[in-house]
């Protein structure tokens, strides 16, 4: 039997490819799906059949321009109320190709319509030796569930416990785990990096299997919880009816820097994909900083919304390419355009391009003996409570769409992250409102405790040798 695992890491998501007997089975694709044909036809199996464990919020799924592109059969929970071709599956429902047999079982919380899938090794065993669990249960963590607009997060929570407690954990402790999303996914709070465990490990090492009582699950799975991006509903509409094809977007046009200036002016976001000590060097003013290197498609999505026609930015072609495809796979497809010629466009047009001044961590440290400084902290609020510099002031990114940091625009500003990414993208909305006295802190948390620099909250020990 054939089994991979395909991982996209913009997303931290993780998609499946079963084979046996000729044919396969993709478990929860990506929009793109050309990986999956290549990988079939290199280990001569025909793609069969496709399985969504739920209608995903944070991407657009690729199962019907899939299904289009292979003839194969979608399955889904019962409860999702897809309005695609597909075959509703609930608990019992089983499907065996070569000496691969899948079984359903249900297990409502993240989604009411989630489902995990048995994989089994016929020629090995009967019994399942693999889970594909979905956005139920992750390696460290379990799914949020607030994602239903028919259920509340506590009815949500209560059912995910029954589902984890009187299904997943009543498999064998060799079962192994397979998530459909890792560590940075916002579908959960405190996934770890692996990107696969077993029922055994889990039932030892995730916090949320530790809770007796299902009331004390209930009360601190619904206990602050993440924010939920708007765009999730829609994503979960999309799937729920299939996404087109991604050959039927429309093409990208080029637009010349004062036409590109007039649209900035109007209000049309625009989004610089490059790195960020680029962006830092010399930007387009008013540019948003979303790079390439990290969680491009979900920030673009969490702070500007999926019907916002962005404006990209870019030095090369291959830059745009890429930013277009990670766009569309959370729902961006309809972009305005992108700068002709980059940078060097707008340069070469005669106007200027601002900078973003920055500083290391040691130079913030100096600077903290001032008194009118600001260090603003804009991580997420659990990595707040596991260790922040003492006079930081917290406000994460995420907050950034609904409401900016109450702080004058005059204010003497530092911004920092984890390692510089979310604080560039943070200053870059920063300057796009009018803060011009504000300063990117390179490296962020991370430089400041390896550099061991004094004033953490809480104190973080060191883990000692062994």
């Amino acid at each position: 039997m054939h089994f991979e695992q395909f991982y996209l890491g913009c997303l931290a998501h993780a998609s499946y490819l079963i084979g046996s007997g000729g044919q396969a089975a993709v478990v929860d694709p990506q929009r793109d799906v050309d990986e999956y044909l290549k990988a079939a036809a290199q280990h001569r199996l025909k793609i069969r059949y496709i399985f969504e464990t739920h209608l995903h919020a944070d991407f657009v799924s690729g199962h019907k321009e899939l299904a289009l592109r292979t003839g194969a059969e979608i399955y889904i929970g019962k409860r999702a109320g897809a309005t695609f071709p597909h075959v509703d599956v609930e608990d019992g429902f089983e499907l065996r190709f070569g000496n691969c047999r899948l079984a359903v079982m249900e297990t409502p919380g993240h989604t009411p319509e989630s489902i995990c899938l048995l994989v089994s090794d016929m020629e090995r065993s009967d019994e399942p030796w693999a889970v594909l669990t979905g956005d139920t249960l992750f390696i460290g963590d379990v799914g949020r569930p607030d994602l239903s607009s028919t259920h509340s997060p506590e009815q949500l929570a209560g059912m995910l416990y029954d589902s984890l407690h009187k299904k997943l954990l009543k498999l064998s402790d060799a079962v192994v785990v397979y998530p459909a999303h890792g560590a940075g996914s916002l579908c959960g709070r405190n996934m770890r990096a692996e990107r696969s465990s077993t029922i055994a490990t889990e039932r030892l090492t995730n916090h949320a299997l530790q809770i007796e009582s299902r009331e004390e699950f209930v009360r601190q799975l619904v206990a602050n919880l993440p924010s939920r991006p708007e765009y999730f509903a829609e994503d979960a509409r999309i799937n729920r009816q299939g996404a087109g094809a991604l050959s039927d977007l429309p093409e990208l046009l080029p637009i010349p820097a004062l036409e590109f200036k007039a649209k900035l002016s109007a209000g049309v976001p625009a989004i610089d994909v490059r790195a960020a000590d680029s962006f830092a060097a010399s930007h387009v003013p008013g540019a948003i900083f979303i790079g390439l290197s990290g969680q491009f498609a979900s920030w673009a999505g969490s702070l500007l919304g999926l019907n916002s026609r962005p404006l990209l930015i870019a030095d090369t072609r291959e830059q745009l390419e890429e930013a277009r495809m990670r766009l569309a796979r959370v729902g961006i497809e309809d972009l305005g355009g992108y700068l002709e010629n980059g940078p060097q466009g707008w340069h070469k047009a005669g106007l200027e391009l601002a900078t973003l001044p920055q500083m290391n961590v040691e130079e913030l440290n100096v600077e903290l003996g001032r008194r009118n400084l600001h260090v603003l902290d804009v991580r997420r609020e659990g990595e707040w409570q596991s260790g922040h510099l003492q006079s930081a002031e917290l406000w994460p990114l995420e907050r950034f769409r609904q409401a900016l940091p109450p702080l004058e625009k005059s204010a003497l500003l530092a911004v920092h992250c984890k390692s510089g990414y979310r604080s560039t993208i943070a200053c870059s909305l920063l300057m796009r409102a009018g803060y011009h006295n504000l300063t990117n802190v390179i490296g962020g948390f991370d430089a400041w405790q390896a550099a061991k620099l004094p004033g953490v909250e809480p104190q973080l020990v060191a883990p000692g040798p062994g």
